[in-house]
């Protein structure tokens, strides 16, 4: 097995385990807040029957409606929720990987996102100066094995990580961020698909 294979085995390795810890402390957050929000929901309810017992027959009924209706209300925006929370620590976590990490992700966006031409990538200043050694070499055979160039640009964007890539005046946003924003519907069914079904 290769150096880079043993790299990406590894950081496979890290970020599935840090996946599994998170999705059980999620699991254990999600269970406990469609627990509260249940009995909340049980409770008004509740309250909402024996106030009907009291009124007429169609009204009885409209009241039990209405409070079935808001405890899915309650559960769903607690699965909303939850999913968010999910989603946003999974972003906070890809940002604060260790430079070893964090750039071999980097290199694998580029092997996926840089395009044949002549083009310019921009990282954040805390990218620049965290960036390991030989690291551009790497990011211009990525260029090259799409048959293009790729240069470091020395002025720095505001992002909090990722990079973009400018060829012939076109920018593709390939920031930590907009990849999250991309994948949102995605990621948030498989979180739902692994916490509630």
């Amino acid at each position: 097995m290769s150096g880079l294979d043993k790299i990406k085995s590894q950081i496979l390795d890290e970020a599935n385990h840090s996946a599994e810890v998170k999705l059980a402390e999620a699991n254990e957050k999600a269970k406990q807040m469609i627990s509260e929000a249940k009995a909340e929901a049980e409770a008004e309810s509740s309250r909402l029957y024996a106030k009907s017992k009291e009124a007429i027959a169609v009204y009885s009924d409209r009241v039990k409606s209405s409070g079935e209706m808001r405890r899915k209300q309650a559960i769903l925006q607690a699965k909303q929720e939850v999913i968010a929370d999910v989603i946003q620590k999974a972003y906070e976590k890809v940002c604060a990987q260790d430079d070893k990490a964090y750039f071999g992700m980097i290199a694998r966006m580029l092997d996926k996102y840089a395009q044949p031409g002549d083009g310019t990538i921009f990282f954040n200043a805390k990218d620049q100066k965290r960036m390991p050694k030989g690291f551009e070499e790497e990011m211009k055979k990525a260029a090259q094995k799409k048959g293009g160039t790729l240069h470091m640009s020395e002025k720095a964007k505001e992002m909090d990580g990722g990079f973009i890539l400018v060829y012939g005046g076109v920018e593709e946003n390939c920031t930590i961020r907009a990849m999250f924003d991309a994948n949102r519907d995605h990621l948030s069914d498989k979180v739902h698909e692994v916490l509630f079904i």
